[in-house]
């Protein structure tokens, strides 16, 4: 990480960044779907950020939020954080319901197909993508009522 991504990890343990990072979610959704994946407000300090498109379990309807990822052995590893919140966000229940999407990275769409992770995968994950962005175990504390959802975005065949 170069200082900049330091000083913004930093930052991100706090609850102060939790309310404006999720004012900026809908920025960095705007941003990622005019540039197809290519830049993002992450992205433009050089964090990874990926635009998940996944089915709304109730609406049937397509749902777009932005996510750090870490690529990990050709898949998209993303984690159900939602800043640390009391309750999952609902991207990941509707992964659960339907874990066909989509995942625009970089200038690209591509079909995924997502693998909630448990048990000793979940944490070996979890311990690489912690050292990535280490806020995350600052929210795993603040949502103590809830184990944090990681999951596998794997790449389906075209």
């Amino acid at each position: 990480m170069n200082g900049l991504q330091r000083l913004i990890a930093k930052l991100g343990t706090t609850k102060a960044f939790a309310g404006v990072g999720q004012a900026l979610t809908r920025v960095d959704e705007r941003l990622l779907r005019r540039t197809n994946g290519r830049f993002g407000v992450g992205s433009s300090i050089g964090l990874r950020t990926l635009l998940l498109t996944s089915t709304g379990r109730r609406s049937g309807q397509p749902r777009q939020v932005p996510l750090l990822y870490v690529e990990r052995d050709g898949a998209f590893i993303v984690i159900g954080s939602n800043w640390g919140g009391e309750n999952h966000p609902a991207w990941s229940a509707n992964l659960i319901d339907q874990p066909q999407a989509t995942a625009t990275v970089r200038g690209r769409t591509l079909p995924v197909h997502a693998r909630l992770l448990t048990g000793d995968e979940r944490q070996t994950t979890w311990d690489a993508v912690a050292a990535y962005w280490p806020a995350y175990n600052t929210y795993a504390t603040r949502a103590a009522n809830r184990e944090i959802r990681v999951f596998r975005l794997e790449v389906s065949p075209a």
